[in-house]
């Protein structure tokens, strides 16, 4: 990790809710956006704030989310999706996000994510999959 990781380092994403985010339990008239697929985006627009701060060969996992969904937000609507490194303890980095659609504040709350070495994750992966007889 590079010492640019540190507390402090936001960035917003950008998204449209499509038809592939919203439910569909409830039927058209209430496709609104799962929160599934929000705590989705959410890690990839942390995942994405973190790696122009990791060495090559890193990279991050998610390893818990703390999600309060607000609002709902309409199929077509328009997120804006802000995370904000709030603290790094060795290679466990906690963010804070936040997000909104253009008419409500839609989430809050905080995730985690660990720094990986991609090379050994494959291998401990591998050993993994040999055990489970799927190797």
């Amino acid at each position: 990790m590079k010492q640019s990781l540190a507390a402090g380092v936001s960035a917003t994403s950008k998204l449209t809710v499509d038809r592939e985010r919203t439910i569909d339990f409830m039927g058209e008239k209430a496709r609104v956006y799962a929160t599934p697929m929000l705590v989705r985006d959410l890690e990839m627009a942390s995942r994405e704030l973190l790696l122009p701060h990791l060495d090559p060969g890193e990279d991050s996992v998610g390893t818990r989310v703390e999600l309060d969904h607000l609002a709902a937000t309409l199929m077509g609507m328009a997120v804006e999706l802000t995370v904000t490194v709030a603290e790094v303890k060795g290679r466990a980095v906690t963010l804070a996000f936040s997000g909104r659609d253009t008419v409500d504040p839609i989430c809050r709350g905080t995730h985690q994510r660990f720094v990986v070495d991609v090379k050994k994750t494959e291998e401990r992966l591998a050993a993994k999959a040999q055990k489970a007889g799927l190797a």
